[in-house]
């Protein structure tokens, strides 16, 4: 069961390049979740992990990189939500390798929510500024 399935209507920014990350950002937390509920070994949990915290950190790296390039007005708030989500997720990335931390249902969900808040408030305010 997936965590997270994208659909225009709650998740497109009409800005093509966006989107089709956002789905690849899906997909990734997806196979996360299924892994750590499934009981799969720790190291393939990890390996997923950090593809999906790369991904990440990547797509917010080029979404920024084209909210700047277009002058969009909201561009430090919107990435100061990036750094906080990356800085939570590293922060969790490093205590999961260090045997410290788990990767389970409640951290599935707490990006999923991040992800429900951030992509209808943030993401879809710039589509018009990013189309120009």
């Amino acid at each position: 069961m997936a965590l997270m399935t994208w659909n225009a209507e709650q998740y497109a920014t009409n800005v093509a390049f966006i989107d089709e990350e956002n789905k690849v950002l899906f997909d990734l937390l997806n196979e996360v979740y299924a892994l750590a509920i499934d009981g799969a070994e720790r190291a393939e949990i990890g390996v997923a992990l950090d593809a999906l915290i790369a991904h990440a950190i990547k797509h917010f790296a080029h979404e920024e990189q084209e909210m700047e390039a277009a002058a969009y007005a909201d561009y430090a708030n919107h990435k100061m939500q990036h750094d906080l989500l990356i800085g939570m997720c590293s922060g969790l990335q490093k205590k999961f390798h260090a045997g410290e931390g788990e990767i389970n249902a409640m951290v599935g969900q707490m990006v999923k929510n991040w992800l429900d808040s951030h992509i209808p408030t943030f993401d879809k305010a710039y589509g018009s500024s990013l189309n120009a």
